[in-house]
């Protein structure tokens, strides 16, 4: 996931830092509605957290604009999530957390972190951390948490944690705490999906030079993502964001794929609602995404679908994606998001990007490109929850 031409972010950017509100709330226990003291508050997919006080009380002074899950964690209690939306013109909002104990019912069997088979394992954190260069400088750092196992009936391949997985991001400079994780994965590995709740904290650099690096990761990691083009699809700039869209269909046989080489319109892949205060990626087939500029990480040995005949040719260096709709049309929210991540299906190096290149929503990059002491090829992974289209 990826970026670097960003005159027009500088004027988005902009407007986001003016269009923010304050979110404040209270953290409860479900069946007494007492406080919950020192529980952990946070913005899913986002670097925004906080602690509650000693009244179970907290507040996000300055949330960007968009729709957000806010979750409450506290030890020995599930998860609580509520959706949220912060508008430019919405008034400050009050959220009220109620988590239940989750301690286990009577005849209810603990599942604990066991023993799994290292082959095990090791096949999951290659398809949850990913196989690329950024993904080789992440590591989890609590697996005795994490339960991974095969589904005897399905023979798929399944992960789970009680609390959270903690992934350290060298790469990036991230600290990602992945709660509620539900990962499921065919035996091949070709199909599946993960989804949770994940929340960002950024790591210290040890030097000018490490944060220098991990600023141009970070841009690297944007640019051509599925999130940059979801914005790019928003803001209706998509040529000038450097991606090209084209329609894919089946043949009648089903047999083979066959690609229209013209740029799509935008009107044929989104809608905008009568009040213009809502967008939506709809299209019919399937999208053949091209983001220009890049070239793709070695690790990916998979060669890019051709784009067809072009009067000009285009530039050598790109990465090629599939997307597919699940549903009929789903919302785009302004920070890149979709209001139902399992909406759509991704494929080929949409689908080859994992955690190990996951960037938080609030993530706006630099107006110009930083510098880097040294190259380093990068990518951002598919928001979580979304299954993966082959």
């Amino acid at each position: 996931m990826k970026k670097i031409p960003f005159l027009l972010l500088l004027l988005l950017a902009t407007l986001a830092a003016q269009a923010q509100g304050r979110v404040t709330g209270v953290v409860q226990d479900s069946a007494t509605h007492q406080p919950l003291a020192f529980a952990s508050v946070f913005l899913a997919n986002t670097t925004l957290g906080a602690t509650t006080t000693e009244q179970g009380e907290f507040v996000f002074p300055k949330v960007p604009a968009g729709t957000y899950e806010i979750v409450g964690s506290y030890v020995g209690y599930n998860l609580s999530k509520q959706s949220i939306t912060v508008g430019k013109a919405a008034a400050p909002q009050s959220v009220t957390l109620l988590l239940s104990a989750s301690g286990p019912a009577l005849g209810e069997v603990v599942v604990q972190a066991s023993a799994h088979s290292q082959e095990d394992y090791d096949k999951f954190t290659g398809l949850f951390l990913g196989e690329t260069a950024f993904s080789r400088q992440s590591r989890i750092t609590n697996p005795k948490d994490v339960v991974v196992f095969v589904n005897d009936s399905t023979q798929e391949l399944v992960a789970s944690a009680k609390n959270f997985v903690e992934v350290e991001n060298q790469a990036l400079g991230y600290r990602l705490k992945y709660y509620g994780m539900s990962f499921r994965f065919s035996p091949d590995g070709r199909a599946g999906s993960f989804d949770g709740q994940p929340v960002f904290e950024e790591m210290t650099p040890q030097d000018d030079q490490q944060r220098q690096q991990w600023a141009a990761n970070r841009a690297k990691a944007y640019a051509g993502s599925f999130t940059h083009f979801l914005r790019s699809v928003y803001n209706n700039n998509l040529k000038k964001q450097r991606f090209l869209v084209q329609l894919v269909r089946l043949t009648p046989d089903g047999t083979a794929a066959v690609v229209y080489p013209g740029a799509r319109p935008i009107d044929s892949i989104r809608r905008v609602s009568a009040d213009r205060q809502h967008v939506y990626l709809r299209f019919t087939g399937d999208l053949q995404v091209a983001y220009f500029g890049e070239t793709p990480d070695p690790a990916y040995d998979q060669p890019m679908s051709p784009l067809g005949y072009s009067r000009t040719p285009y530039p050598t260096e790109r990465e090629v994606s599939k997307v597919r709709l699940l549903a009929p049309q789903v919302e785009i929210l302004p920070n890149g998001s979709l209001r139902d991540s399992e909406a759509v299906a991704l494929g080929e190096y949409w689908g080859f990007e994992k955690i190990g290149e996951f960037m938080p929503l609030d993530y706006e990059p630099p107006t110009t490109a930083p510098a880097a002491p040294t190259p380093a090829p990068a990518r951002n992974a598919p928001p979580a929850g979304r299954a993966q289209l082959r």
